[in-house]
């Protein structure tokens, strides 16, 4: 009996603890890009899984490119859950895009001290003429009023953040009705959320519970770990410049492999993260001229002019790379120099060792007999032998050369010598 008793208290148990509500939490911080995407993908289909009863967005964004900020919408109104959007720490903010996020969210809150607001559309690259920057304003407008209205938000301010890229701090958004609350932090939003019904995009009344509630947090897995951190373009760039690295190593001293595997890899990585982004033709033109004048400065007697000409270049086109309005998708100074300084100072090193390492006179081989000193073991008319670097060769002359008379190579014929006096003139062989 006590055996059954026991069996029944573990089944309560294991029912409960199944049972019981959770809520999925996933961080959206920094730049809104393809990786966001897929990180809001899983964790809505894992909270789904799971049975949450919230998903929990955590935001503090500038912003980001508007194909994911529009696709992160989709996701947000088709999640199983209901979700609450939360601009978070105090100090953050949900600019532009992040706006977005907040206004598709079922509950948009923000902690005291953040702002959102600034979501007129801006291209990444480039400026658009008239007609199409007027036709991007007036297709945002449409898209956040019509989520402002499904929500029973404030849709003219809403507006307004599109037309006229106005911002709002916590206390004004919640009096302009463009966010459902303010929370100090984590704890307080989940109390005041606690029988809370909103209505869902599709018109669906619900009850969202949180008393009681288990908090998951979503982790990001390796691939996207790995991606996020390349989608900063001052780790892209330093990607790609320790890949090209590695590759003129390799080219340089065929055989090491090493560097060229590792290099290979790292260059592949650095130009597919800078291939989302929008780049400067201007930028990469200056970074190739960069590597052109390296190159020259080892064969050309400038005196360290085309060195540095190819210094400045290599920081002017890193600077200029990335050509985007947003501070977050720009290379910083401080990174151009700490990566093109010791590249360029790199690059020039490993160019004028192989350099003097092709000019310099070969000490093996047959290229290394010519030139070389040597005695006569025996008269040569027109041929003897000789001995040089201390081995005997057969040995011909053009003319008759005395037993123990000092003699100098002057060329290579497989394992003959061709000799003459001492101040005969070398003749360069160079075997094909």
């Amino acid at each position: 009996m006590r055996r059954v008793l026991l069996l029944l208290l573990l089944l309560v148990f294991v029912t409960w603890q199944g049972c019981a509500q959770c809520i999925f939490r996933v961080d959206v911080d920094g730049v809104i890009h393809p990786v966001t995407v897929d990180v809001l993908e899983r964790a809505s289909a894992e909270a789904r899984r799971q049975g949450c009863t919230v998903l929990l967005l955590r935001v503090n964004t500038p912003g980001g490119f508007a194909d994911a900020a529009r696709r992160s919408v989709e996701i947000l109104i088709s999640s199983g859950p209901p979700v609450v959007a939360y601009v978070a720490p105090s100090g953050g903010r949900a600019a532009s895009a992040g706006f977005w996020l907040l206004q598709a969210a079922d509950v948009a809150a923000m902690a005291p001290g953040t702002n959102t607001g600034a979501a007129t559309p801006v291209l990444l690259s480039g400026q658009p003429d008239e007609v199409m920057k007027r036709k991007m304003e007036n297709d945002a407008a449409a898209s956040i009023r019509s989520l402002a209205d499904r929500r029973g938000r404030n849709s003219v301010e809403a507006e307004k953040t599109v037309r006229a890229s106005t911002s709002f701090t916590d206390r004004e958004a919640l009096d302009k009705k463009l966010i459902d609350l303010v929370a100090a932090d984590e704890a307080e939003l989940l109390r005041s959320l606690n029988g809370r019904e909103v209505r869902r995009f599709d018109g669906r009344r619900e009850s969202i519970r949180t008393e009681g509630a288990r908090l998951i947090v979503y982790e990001r897995n390796l691939k996207q770990k790995v991606q996020e951190a390349l989608s900063d373009p001052n780790l892209a760039l330093a990607v790609l410049m320790l890949g090209l690295m590695g590759l003129y190593i390799e080219f340089t001293s065929p055989g090491v492999v090493l560097p060229g595997v590792l290099g290979g890899i790292l260059t592949l990585l650095g130009l597919t993260s800078l291939s989302v982004m929008p780049v400067s033709w201007a930028g990469a033109g200056l970074i190739l001229l960069a590597l052109a004048l390296f190159a020259l400065e080892a064969k050309v007697a400038s005196h360290g002019v085309l060195g540095a000409g190819g210094a400045v270049a290599m920081v002017l086109g890193s600077i200029l790379l990335i050509d985007s309005p947003m501070p977050e998708l720009r290379i910083r100074l401080s990174t151009a120099l700490a990566l093109s300084l010791p590249f360029a100072v790199i690059t020039l090193f490993l160019v004028t060792i192989v350099v003097q390492a092709r000019r310099r006179r070969a000490e093996t081989g047959a290229e290394g007999m010519a030139g070389l000193c040597g005695v006569a073991l025996s008269a040569i008319d027109p041929e003897g032998q000789v001995m040089v670097r201390g081995e005997i060769w057969q040995a011909r002359a053009g003319l008759t050369i005395p037993k123990g008379t000092p003699v100098r190579v002057i060329s290579i014929q497989g394992l003959e010598l061709t000799v003459g006096p001492e101040t005969a003139p070398v003749v360069e062989d160079h075997p094909s």
